[in-house]
């Protein structure tokens, strides 16, 4: 196992994307239990889903009453993301702000070379520039690829260790290009930097556009849901805590710079899964869902499911199987996702049903 090599004690830590899903939950964790930290969170509050849900993390997080800033940006702006830079010199940065979500990149294309591409690039560079003028600069880059990656690879569970060349969207060539253009800065540059390909996640006030939560709102507005492939696809559903738990532990391990026979640094990269190495059918997820949303009250007992319900073929860009190889990660930091799917799916139907209101 890997020794701690980065206290975060009294570190200024970036986290972009601040005010989505994971990014909010890994400032509300650090905030509470790092002694002296300072988090500085940007993001853009797009309208890809439900900003009410963005602000309301927000809140969260302000009242925690730490030492925390947040800049309404969009990382996508060099000048923005440089301007921060140069104020608060971040030591470790942990770039979460993305397009999200395969669909959609097939209908808007652009958002995703903005954030994903143009973004990334910008956040790389400022870290390249943090050490102007010999300054200890970014001692750590953690960022956000996705399972994604591995498109309609047959071989099961995904290793980082697989080839992954052929993304069957372009969501997922951005994110296997954010892979390149940070191993790329970490050979050049000396950066250290983690990728971490994030397995389906979810919880309570997580993302609208998720499978589970899109269910959820269909469901108790009497509509039908799709479920596709006819039912014949496997998610590893990674939740939440598990996600943000596996984060910190990989902020703390910085790839260590080495010098190669040649004189040139030894890129001080690493690629990760994170996911719950156990891939749950789509039938059973709902099933699972639907007696949980009954327990919450959000549904009511007597719900006839199987009359809402549409099996439906495969969407394009989708794969029928995502499954996550962990190894690695249990390895290096002991650590194994472990919330069961039925204790994550309670947690998220209480929330919701706090949230949006009881039948």
């Amino acid at each position: 196992m890997l020794n701690d090599n980065l206290t975060l004690d009294g570190k200024t830590v970036l986290v972009t994307g601040a005010a989505g899903f994971i990014g909010a939950n890994l400032v509300k964790r650090l905030l509470n239990e790092v002694s002296g930290i300072k988090v500085v969170g940007i993001d853009s509050i797009t309208d890809y889903y439900d900003v009410n849900i963005k602000y309301e993390r927000l809140k969260e997080i302000d009242a925690l009453g730490k030492n925390w800033t947040f800049v309404k940006g969009n990382i996508a702006d060099k000048k923005t993301i440089y301007e921060l830079f140069r104020m608060h010199k971040p030591q470790v940065v942990v770039n979460l702000a993305a397009q999200a979500g395969v669909r959609y990149s097939i209908t808007n294309p652009d958002a995703y070379i903005e954030s994903n591409l143009i973004g990334f690039y910008n956040i790389i560079e400022a870290c390249r520039h943090s050490y102007d003028d010999g300054s200890e600069g970014v001692l750590h880059l953690v960022y956000a690829s996705s399972s994604s990656v591995y498109g309609s690879n047959k071989k099961v569970p995904y290793s980082t260790e697989d080839k992954v060349d052929n993304p069957v969207s372009l969501y997922a060539a951005t994110k296997k290009s954010n892979e390149l253009m940070a191993h790329a800065y970490s050979k050049l540059y000396n950066i250290p930097s983690t990728g971490l390909r994030f397995f389906t996640v979810y919880g309570p006030a997580g993302r609208p556009d998720m499978a589970y939560f899109g269910f959820t709102d269909k469901l108790r507005n009497g509509k039908t849901i799709s479920i596709f492939n006819y039912g014949n696809c496997k998610r590893d559903f990674t939740y939440i805590d598990d996600i943000v738990e596996g984060v910190i532990r990989v902020i703390r391990h910085a790839p260590e710079r080495k010098t190669g026979e040649d004189g040139l640094p030894v890129p001080p990269y690493k690629v990760y899964n994170i996911g719950n190495n156990s891939p749950e059918n789509l039938l059973d997820f709902v099933t699972i869902l639907q007696e949980e949303l009954i327990a919450a009250k959000v549904l009511p007992e007597d719900y006839d499911f199987e009359a809402h319900k549409e099996l439906v073929p495969m969407q394009p860009g989708d794969v029928p199987v995502t499954y996550a190889d962990t190894t690695p990660l249990e390895e290096d930091f002991g650590f194994k996702p472990n919330t069961s799917l039925r204790e994550g799916l309670r947690r998220f139907a209480q929330w919701y049903a706090g949230y949006y209101g009881t039948i």
